[in-house]
């Protein structure tokens, strides 16, 4: 049997993620985890609401602080989990949805209608009929859409309606109004104004940057004002979602991004572009940073309480940082020249940066059934168990503590956001990994599965 090679560590990069206390708490029982693996017998997802919960209550905050009237929507779309709905509902949030499943699971939680919005490009007949029978706020991204919302409510009941503007600094983007079709939008509204009320004006921008959000809201403050000289009711911003998000200690992240090398990755892998893991503001920061953005001797949030505005945000990944992490089973390793390769039971499409053409790149950590203070540690990358030569899980050469074993856990850390279920399938007609609901009750954790 080949033995683990010292020298593979030589050089390679240690980013250890961020960890909240209760994560901590539930991967240093050495009992918990292995005993929910003994009962759902494969990979599953670990996902813990009262963090949620936490990070709702600081973008909320934020808002109180600021005193700007608004209201925080989880884009559900960053993951399926039943859990966060019913803490949004018991919250006061919203919740955005892109489906009728989405929208109907929604409502199953106890989210009230007119606490949901649905967006997305081009929406179903169906959905847009569920959508104005449950008063949801919906986003019209082009005028057929407003023409077949229009038609549907004489059936369903007047709705309320944002106007998605296509970002200036996005004009190839296929989703949003560009500003002929916009100002022609809001004349149609006018003349509809028994079917449908226009609430206001929603965006999308990619990337994390707090500038450009501060100023299009800007801009949409004074498009409000306009319209409503028109006689109508835009009284609402969305500045959509794209609030940022740690991973890594910023030290961590500077030295990989700065010494990245080839000789790090399994076969040598290379990739374009990585999730910044480490920013600067973030979450709710972030939000407080855009309402302090200065115009016209005035910051954003006095601009909005001068107006009447309500800020709308629809943040995912940000509602979901530190609120959950995934388990794979290992099956098994093998020594491949100066690193090893780790199999695990599950696929890389539960760690949906892989299927994106980049990598997740906190470490995972190695749970062993024997842990051994003496080992020798070793270098692996990590393998689905599909019978796909590019199903990694991690093509990074990851320091471990010892050399994995059959029956062994391996934790991703931090995947709630979008990793856990967004490219998720059935391949090899494997079923998708359960998730697992891990409350703190009177100082006791407790699990159950998530509905």
């Amino acid at each position: 049997m080949a033995q683990p090679d010292a020298r593979a560590l030589v050089g390679l990069p240690s980013l250890p993620a961020l960890e909240q206390q209760w994560q901590r708490r539930v991967r240093s029982d050495p009992h918990l985890l292995f005993d929910i693996h003994h009962a759902v017998g494969g990979p599953f997802h670990v996902v813990y609401p009262q963090q949620f919960a936490e990070n709702l209550r600081s973008f909320q905050n934020v808002l109180a602080a600021h005193e700007v009237s608004g209201q925080i929507y989880y884009g559900k779309k960053a993951n399926k989990a039943g859990c966060w709905l019913r803490m949004v509902a018991d919250l006061n949030g919203a919740v955005d949805v892109a489906s009728e499943p989405e929208l109907v699971h929604a409502l199953a939680q106890g989210v009230r209608g007119r606490d949901i919005g649905v967006t997305g490009a081009a929406k179903s007949t169906a959905l847009l009929r569920l959508a104005a029978r449950h008063d949801c706020v919906v986003a019209i991204d082009a005028l057929d859409e407003l023409e077949r919302l229009a038609s549907i409510v004489p059936f369903a009941g007047r709705v309320r309606i944002l106007l998605r503007c296509l970002p200036p600094n996005a004009p190839n983007s296929r989703f949003g109004l560009t500003e002929t079709d916009l100002m022609r939008a809001v004349a149609r509204c006018g003349q509809l104004s028994s079917a449908v009320e226009l609430i206001g004006f929603s965006f999308h921008l990619d990337g994390y940057a707090v500038a450009p959000r501060a100023e299009l809201a800007y801009e949409l403050i004074r498009l409000c004002a306009e319209t409503k000289a028109k006689g109508l009711p835009a009284t609402t911003i969305s500045i959509g979602g794209g609030f940022a998000c740690n991973y890594l200690t910023e030290q961590d992240w500077a030295h990989f991004t700065e010494q990245r090398s080839a000789d790090w990755f399994h076969a040598g892998k290379q990739f374009e572009k990585f999730y910044p893991y480490a920013q600067n503001p973030v979450g709710a920061a972030m939000l407080d940073a855009i309402l302090a953005t200065r115009f016209d001797g005035a910051a954003l949030a006095e601009h909005l309480r001068d107006n009447d505005i309500e800020l709308v945000l629809e943040p995912g990944r940000a509602l979901l940082i530190d609120a959950g992490f995934t388990i794979f089973p290992v099956l098994g390793y093998k020594q491949n020249a100066d690193y090893g390769i780790t199999t695990v039971h599950g696929l890389s499409m539960s760690v949906s940066e892989q299927w994106k053409g980049s990598e997740f790149l906190p470490d995972p950590i190695l749970l062993s059934r024997s842990p051994n203070p003496d080992a020798e540690p070793i270098a692996s990358c990590v393998g689905g168990a599909s019978c796909m030569e590019y199903d990694v899980l991690t093509w990074r050469k990851v320091p471990l503590p010892q050399r994995p074993e059959f029956g062994d856990l391996l934790l991703y850390p931090n995947t709630a956001g979008y990793q856990m279920d967004k490219n998720e399938s059935e391949f090899h007609q494997l079923p998708l990994p359960p998730k697992v609901v891990v409350t703190d009750e009177a100082g006791r954790l407790r699990w159950r599965l998530d509905r």
